[in-house]
């Protein structure tokens, strides 16, 4: 190294090219305040050196745009007079519950979801809760032991239940839902949480789709998800212990509500790999109470109910295509 400079400042054009090189690093430092505030540019080194800018780049693509840059509301507002009701309604506990209909299944409460346990099928046909913007960005690391559920009064599936049955572990609340809170991380890895799921539907599709949910909690601060299995008589099953019905079809129901705005979207989707972009895979909330014998949102007003039940917009919601 000394004899490299020993060598170049023997000669004028190496000195001249030394001279001009230090004279741009001065000058970038001096002015690198203007680019770089608040020391932003050790940061943009030092995260280009470890590889995480790239990674990064995914979380900022979904973060909420600033007040005013676009953050539509959509839906349909609620008529006048009614709002101070709904906002009421909203701040119930068990407004995100579905109504059962005609099947028999025992409610189960845990601290980051409810679910609705049907016995027969060794499942639950719906888990709800309220999905809020803090839950999606916090930093607890990812359970991986399934247990069984203590509070479903019957026993829930086992894990060796889903062993070498050539289905996932499928979670229907997913544990990146939770990231806030390790200890509701942890309740779902419950196996009352979880659904024999195609493989490569549970990694593909399935995915994708809770991740536009995490987005739109992300953007909207808060939403409601109900999610579950399509269940009925006739299904083929798995199990060693217990007969786990293996189900054909999944859903997700999600509501927005900030009063006087109300929206909402379905989703069905077939246990099966699909290609497809999510818009393709929207459906009424009507079409889903049908096929599913629930009732979601049953507090909502009947008017309400009726309009964003009845069809769903995907131009209403935030990067669906």
């Amino acid at each position: 190294m000394f004899g490299f400079f020993r060598w170049g400042f023997g000669r004028g054009g190496n000195t001249l090219i030394l001279l001009g090189f230090f004279l741009t690093v001065g000058i970038f430092l001096h002015f690198k305040d203007r680019f770089f505030p608040s020391g932003r540019l050790w940061e943009v080194v030092s995260g280009i050196a470890s590889g995480s800018i790239s990674e990064k780049a995914g979380l900022w693509s979904v973060l909420p745009e600033p007040p005013g840059a676009g953050a539509e509301t959509g839906g349909i507002p609620a008529e006048p007079g009614k709002e101070a009701a709904l906002e009421e309604v909203l701040k119930r506990s068990d407004f995100v519950f579905p109504a059962p209909g005609k099947a028999k299944l025992e409610l189960v409460r845990h601290q980051g979801f409810a679910l609705g346990y049907n016995e027969r099928y060794e499942q639950a046909a719906w888990v709800a809760y309220p999905l809020l913007r803090e839950q999606v960005i916090g930093q607890s690391a990812r359970e991986r032991f399934f247990n069984p559920d203590p509070k479903v009064s019957t026993g829930s599936a086992l894990f060796s239940d889903y062993t070498r049955s050539g289905f996932d572990r499928g979670h229907l609340a997913p544990a990146a839902d939770f990231k806030h809170s390790l200890d509701q991380m942890r309740e779902t890895f419950f196996m009352s949480n979880i659904s024999p799921q195609n493989r490569d539907f549970n990694a593909g599709i399935w995915n994708d789709l809770e991740k536009l949910v995490r987005a739109w909690a992300n953007r909207y601060e808060k939403i409601f998800v109900v999610t579950g299995p399509v269940l009925r008589p006739g299904l083929s099953s798995i199990g060693k212990v217990n007969r786990v019905a293996v189900p054909e079809k999944f859903y997700k129901v999600i509501l927005f509500a900030e009063p006087p705005h109300v929206k909402g979207i379905a989703f069905l989707l077939d246990n099966q790999p699909a290609s497809m972009p999510l818009s393709k895979a929207v459906v009424s909330i009507d079409s889903v109470e049908t096929i599913t014998g629930l009732d979601f949102f049953p507090m909502l007003p009947d008017d309400v109910s009726r309009r964003i039940e009845s069809v769903s917009n995907p131009k209403d919601w935030f990067r669906l295509k």
